[in-house]
């Protein structure tokens, strides 16, 4: 304390003048960061507010209406490009989790393989490459498996969304698993043929419950993907399978109608609502593997 007064008197400024600078700082970042957020949530608020609107165009508000959530959950035209999406999403993040899972593993236990930087690279070239390339190429392979080759599976459009959509989730979901295989102590596994367990067993008890959070966790991002996925679901989907981006997309060329909000609004309340409840798996999944690391014997039964 004598200390710190001395020094304040022999510099000539009081130690409250000297954090005036460092709370500035502070206030400015925090409304640095507060406009950062306006920026970025602004437009959805804005959707929000006028998925109440009770006119018949989005864009002119005519006073605030329930009737576009109901119209949104009772129309047919509505539910069936919602009802594509999310069976396209969850074929695509169960296909990229399964296929995204073994390739980290792969990966992750192939440090000293002369192919690991060009199957690295690989993966990255596919997060990086341009939708529109990915589209443009897809579009001719389905039509020459399905028409020219006879795979009618190809034919059909949800097949279609789920292998499209997944081949840029897979490689996300590999760097993820990669990333938390790597983390991974080997003891572990050597620890648990040490106690008879065969490499099967040690893969579905030992290995999978302390991978399964990043597995998840991919999962869950290449859901999110493939909602959202536009351009790649307008080139590669048919007839009666449009997704629901796809028709929002065709419905700017006409008028918007409150509805599409209200739909728009739901399926953001959704995926928030999965977000949630995915995070609480992985919270309580990291505490139960992350504490019992040590004891193989209750992991192996």
């Amino acid at each position: 304390m004598t200390t710190v007064g001395i020094e304040s008197s022999q510099s000539g400024i009081p130690t409250q003048e000297r954090r005036a600078p460092v709370k500035a700082g502070k206030v400015a970042l925090w409304i640095w960061g507060i406009i950062g957020l306006l920026f970025l949530f602004f437009p959805v608020l804005v959707i929000i507010a006028y998925s109440f609107n009770s006119g018949n165009n989005l864009q002119i508000w005519e006073g605030f209406s329930l009737q576009p959530y109901l119209n949104a959950i009772s129309r047919p035209d509505l539910l069936a490009p919602v009802g594509v999406s999310f069976r396209a999403a969850t074929g695509s993040a169960l296909l990229s989790a399964i296929l995204g899972t073994f390739a980290g593993i792969a990966l992750a236990r192939s440090q000293k393989s002369r192919w690991l930087p060009a199957l690295v690279g690989l993966l990255g070239l596919v997060m990086v490459t341009p939708e529109i390339v990915n589209a443009v190429s897809l579009l001719p392979w389905f039509v020459t498996l399905g028409k020219d080759m006879g795979f009618v599976i190809f034919n059909d459009g949800i097949v279609r969304l789920v292998v499209g959509h997944s081949l840029f989730s897979s490689a996300v979901v590999t760097f993820v698993v990669r990333a938390r295989v790597a983390g991974l102590n080997p003891q572990l596994e050597e620890a648990a043929a040490d106690l008879g367990a065969n490499p099967l067993r040690r893969f579905i008890d030992v290995t999978l419950p302390l991978i399964a959070p990043a597995a998840v966790s991919g999962a869950l991002l290449s859901f999110t993907l493939s909602l959202d996925n536009t351009v790649l679901s307008s080139f590669i989907s048919v007839a009666n399978s449009n997704s629901w981006p796809v028709y929002v997309w065709a419905s700017v060329k006409s008028t918007l109608r409150p509805e599409i909000a209200a739909m728009s609004t739901l399926l953001l309340l959704f995926t928030i609502l999965v977000l949630v409840i995915v995070a609480l798996v992985l919270v309580r999944a990291s505490k139960r593997t992350g504490g019992d690391d040590a004891n193989l014997s209750s992991m192996l039964g």
